[in-house]
């Protein structure tokens, strides 16, 4: 019933990777990998290793991902995010479930990312032996982007670039606590589009975060959040007019 109650509206956001996993060896340990590289998206499945510390898992891109999303599939925990270019590449993460800003973990990334491998700190981002699902995005040009930007705290609000006409667009802040944004073209069509809704909460979408979607990016009109005057923030994902597919 949490997808299909009746009469309730909902809306979905897809990622086509590769098809069927295949096994993937570049890492640690060895990992079920579905990669789509022209998209810049893969899905990797992998049981952490049996003892803490760092460890790298293949992700199959061909490319170092800008965004990982990381979760233990048989216990309890966050949804953590690693966000490339925000604090020490290896130590700083967000949380899709939580409001919180970014956080700091030594090595928590273990060595980092690479073009064949994710870097990941058993005991701190998954649980020893757990099975975890790892969501990678590499950045396309003009179909992806992943970039960060300072609010200016006024409704004529700070223009973000991407050089495409965006679908769709994520924002959270990290300097300071505050929900995740989703903005979309197939909720709200026409600009200003203002119904957002948060990964965070269990709310219904809201009207009151304006923003127009452009040729070739996103201005916010809007004084506070997701714009508040001195506040940094990461547009976490942001895919293209003509490529992505929003389900609704």
């Amino acid at each position: 019933e949490e997808v299909n109650t009746s009469s309730d509206n909902y809306v979905a956001w897809n990622w086509k990777a590769g098809g069927s996993a295949s096994s993937n060896s570049d890492g640690d340990v060895t990992s079920s990998v579905s990669a789509n590289t022209t998209a810049g998206f893969s899905i990797v499945k992998f049981t952490a290793s049996s003892s803490s510390g760092a460890m790298t898992v293949g992700h199959g891109l061909g490319a170092t991902p800008q965004v990982v999303i990381v979760k233990d599939i048989g216990a309890a925990g966050n949804w953590q995010v690693y966000f490339e270019g925000i604090g020490t590449a290896n130590q700083q993460y967000l949380k899709l479930n939580d409001t919180a800003a970014l956080a700091n973990y030594s090595n928590l990334w273990g060595a980092g990312m690479t073009s064949s491998v994710i870097g990941i700190g058993v005991g701190d981002v998954v649980d020893a032996s757990e099975s975890d699902i790892a969501y990678c995005f590499a950045e396309k040009k003009g179909y992806s982007k992943f970039s960060q930007f300072v609010g200016n705290g006024s409704s004529d609000g700070t223009f973000v670039y991407t050089g495409f006409k965006p679908a769709m667009m994520i924002f959270k802040p990290t300097s300071t606590t505050g929900n995740w944004f989703i903005l979309d073209n197939k909720r709200d069509t026409i600009n200003p589009l203002t119904l957002s809704l948060f990964p965070n909460l269990s709310s219904a979408e809201t009207g009151t975060y304006t923003s127009d979607f452009l040729s070739n990016g996103i201005k916010i009109r809007l004084s506070g959040n997701p714009n508040a005057s001195g506040v940094s923030y990461i547009n976490n994902i942001t895919y293209s007019y003509s490529n992505n597919r929003t389900c609704h």
